[in-house]
This record gives structure tokens, C-alpha cells and sequence, in this order.
């Protein structure tokens, strides 16, 4: 039976079905048709620094092997043996310089080539191994050290697909004199959730904080600089940002980044100079995107930035009612090591699998599935209609842009989401 989209997304994305997180028929519809040709995150280069290194993650569904080869460059390979299907490398990340497939050990090169069949030594017709390689990611592309590959050869380049939410992205990643890094692996953990959930919690809703998150957050200062001078944006469809943006006459303590959380109840002198060195820096590097603090930033369909833990998150879809959620601690190259020891507590403390509001998240994405499955309301869809039409272009940012607490951002990833499968079954 086939799915009508306009009913499942309304034209204006005010109206979302039940169905949108909960249907197994739309959850394969989105393997083919958004997973299969986006452009999606796979990982840092500072995780992949010399000849060797490699990571494993996924694709959507698909698992592969991301490694920097003899060449000097990133390579991306479908982790799955061309003889019969088993998984040629088991490690979460490392340094080789050959995948080896367990099963009857046919070997392939970091780049994804096949080196060797053990058992061809006893046979007398030598195999094609150059047809026999590993499955290779067709597109990999990279901006500001973030890594992205597409499964689709004709997909256009990463700039065009970013477009304005690059900007965004240059406030926290081109905001340190030699760039950041990725420190440890990531954190990984499951939630009974559907994957557009979290994606779109860290896009732009700040609104669910001075209330999920009241026991910390409720009347305090932060909800007031919230409401000042907050501002949920749409910088092309289907990504997001949501910023604070401070005058330029506002005092630079206030403003700079890692000067909030658990980091301010730890007054230290050294921290702070070290601080508001880097925001006097970043004043003069980017521009208006100094005065920019960041709050949650999302690219298309499942990458976001978590501007206050410094954490880059990835939701791995598994199922329409569960996903496998990935963090990594993101800090500046240059720190001092005591600077990155001080920082560390605020990324530990609030989010990853043990943080104090990723709990209280995780508990409300789940039960937002059980609410999304409950067949009595099939007919009842959630309303997104928060500030509809009264988002506006900025003179200071791109794309259209409304108050902290505008669903615009929300509006925009499903309307895109329903365009990119539209597109797809057109395709197919």
C-alpha cells in the first residue's frame, strides 16, 4: 500500500503524523531514499592522523570502515567481506594495515583493496582481485575537520549541501587559533527512541530546558540570556541552529565560549584567562560569529553540535522505535592540558550516558515513541506550529531566523524529510 506524504507531513510542517516515528513501511523508506543519498557524518581528522588509522561506524544501516591510506587520504569502505558477507574488521578504532576478514581470511588493504586469498595458493586459476575489493564509499568530502561521506556518486558537493549553516558551524569550528580535536572514542548508548527524536532536540529545541531540565535551569540567569537574546534559526532547510547573539557593546566574559555549566560554579582565574583570551581572539577572527554563543546546531538528517558540551552527537538509526546515540568530546588543539582537564567536567557532568540532563532527554524521547504508537491517535497529529510565520530574515545571520522558542527548525527538517522521500520514490 502505498503512503500518501501530504498527509503524513502538512505543506507547511505544522502538522506531523504519529506515524513519522513509528512506521516500519516509512523507516525503510528512509533507508533508501534519505540515508542512501545525503551526505552524512562519519568522523574528525583529528581521529585519523597518520597512515593506518581507522574507525568504524555507520551509514544509516550500513557499517563501514573509515581509514587514512598509504596515499595520505581518507578512504571509506562497506565493512563486509566480498566472499561471503562477514564483517572484515571487528575494533571500534585503531591503527592496521590490513582488514582481515576471520571467516576464511581473505585480507584488503586500509584502502579497501583485496591483497590476498589464502586459499588460491592451492588452486590453478589465479582470481580478479582488483574486481574483488571492498565496496568503496563513492563520495567523502570534509569541512572544518568534520568528515562526511554520501553512498550517492551524483550528490553535490558538501559546501552546496551545508549552504548557510556553515556559518553556524564556523562559530564553534573555526572559532581556535589550530582547529580542535576529537579526544577518545565516542561514547555510544541505545535509546528506545525513534532517530529523528534526538536529531531534533539538539536542532533547536531549548524550549523543553526551563522545564524538563527545572531543576537546574528554572529561573535562573540562563533562561533570562535565553530569552534576550536567543534566536532559533533555519539556515537552509532541513538544518539548524539555535544561537545566542550578543550586542557588540556586551562584555566578552559574558559571551565566551566554556563560560557556562558546572565551569562557572569553579571560579579560577587561569581558566578564565585562558577563556576570554580565546574570545578576544575569535572577536577578530570571525567576526559577528564571535559574538555568537551557540546553543544546538543540526545538519541534515542526523548530525548535531552540542555548543555548550562541546560534543559532536550522531543518532544511528536501528529501528523505527530505537537508536543508537554517538557523543564525542570536541576541544580546542592548542589548550593546555590542564585547560582540557577543566573542560572536560562540564562535558561530563551534563550530557553522555550518565549525564544529568541526558537523562531526563533520553526518558522523554522514549516515551515520545510509546506516545507516537499508540494506534487510538493515529489520526491526531502533533502540532509544530510554534511562531509559524513569524520567522524572518537577520541582518547579522543567515536564513530565516525567530525567537528561541520558534519551531522553524523543526518545520523545515520534516518538510525536507517528506521532499527527500518524495523524491525517492519518484527515483525508484
Amino acid at each position: 500500500m502505498s503512503i500518501d506524504l501530504k498527509e503524513i507531513v502538512s505543506d507547511d510542517g505544522c502538522q506531523v503524523s504519529r506515524r513519522v516515528f513509528a512506521d516500519e513501511a516509512l523507516y525503510q523508506m528512509e533507508q533508501r531514499h534519505i540515508f542512501a543519498h545525503s551526505w552524512l557524518y562519519l568522523a574528525h581528522e583529528s581521529q585519523l592522523r597518520e597512515v593506518g588509522d581507522f574507525l568504524s561506524t555507520y551509514m544509516g544501516e550500513t557499517p563501514v570502515l573509515v581509514a587514512r591510506g598509504q596515499d595520505g587520504e581518507i578512504h571509506v569502505s562497506i565493512n563486509s567481506c566480498t566472499h561471503r558477507g562477514v564483517p572484515v574488521c571487528r575494533a571500534e578504532h585503531g591503527n592496521a594495515k590490513s582488514f582481515v576478514c576471520p571467516y576464511h581470511n581473505w585480507s584488503f588493504s586500509v584502502e579497501g583493496s583485496l591483497q590476498a586469498i589464502p586459499q588460491e595458493k592451492k588452486m590453478r586459476c589465479k582470481t580478479d582481485k582488483g574486481r574483488l575489493g571492498l565496496r568503496k564509499v563513492p563520495r567523502i568530502e570534509s569541512y572544518r575537520g568534520l568528515i562526511f561521506g554520501s553512498l550517492d556518486e551524483d550528490i553535490e558537493s558538501l559546501e552546496q549541501y551545508l549552504g548557510n549553516v556553515r556559518f553556524y558551524l564556523d562559530t564553534y569550528f573555526d572559532r581556535f587559533d589550530g582547529g580542535v580535536e576529537v579526544v577518545g572514542p565516542a561514547h555510544k548508548w541505545l535509546v528506545g527512541a525513534n532517530w529523528k527524536v534526538p536529531v531534533e532536540n539538539q536542532m533547536g529545541d531549548v524550549g523543553h530546558g526551563p522545564f524538563l531540565h527545572g531543576s537546574l535551569l528554572a529561573g535562573t540567569p540562563a533562561v533570562k540570556e535565553l530569552e534576550d537574546y536567543g534566536f532559533n534559526t533555519a539556515p537552509e532547510s532541513g538544518h539548524g541552529a539555535s544561537v545566542r547573539l550578543f550586542p557588540e557593546e556586551a562584555d566578552p566574559a559574558q559571551i565566551a565560549w566554556g563560560m557556562e555549566g558546572i565551569n562557572l560554579a569553579v571560579p579560577d582565574p587561569e581558566f578564565s584567562e585562558y577563556l576570554l583570551e580565546v574570545q578576544r581572539r575569535a572577536s577578530e577572527r570571525i567576526g559577528v560569529g564571535g559574538r555568537i554563543k551557540g546553543l544546538t546546531y543540526g545538519v541534515f538528517p542526523n548530525f548535531n553540535f552540542l555548543w555548550s558540551n562541546s560534543a559532536i552527537r550522531v543518532s544511528h538509526p536501528r529501528s523505527p522505535g530505537q537508536v543508537e546515540y554517538w557523543s564525542w568530546w570536541v576541544v580546542p588543539s592548542s589548550a593546555p592540558d590542564s585547560i582540557k582537564k577543566k573542560l572536560r567536567r562540564n562535558y561530563n557532568l551534563m550530557f553522555g550516558p550518565g549525564g544529568l540532563l541526558e537523562q531526563e532527554d533520553a526518558d522523554s524521547w522514549a516515551q515520545q515513541f510509546v506516545g507516537s504508537s499508540i494506534s487510538a491517535v493515529d489520526d491526531l497529529p502533533y502540532y509544530y506550529g510554534l511562531g509559524a510565520s513569524e520567522e524572518s530574515a537577520h541582518g547579522e545571520m543567515p536564513g530565516e531566523t525567530g525567537n528561541c522558542y520558534n519551531e522553524l527548525y523543526a518545520r523545515e527538517f520534516f518538510k525536507r524529510w517528506r521532499r527527500e522521500l518524495e523524491k525517492g520514490e519518484t527515483r525508484s
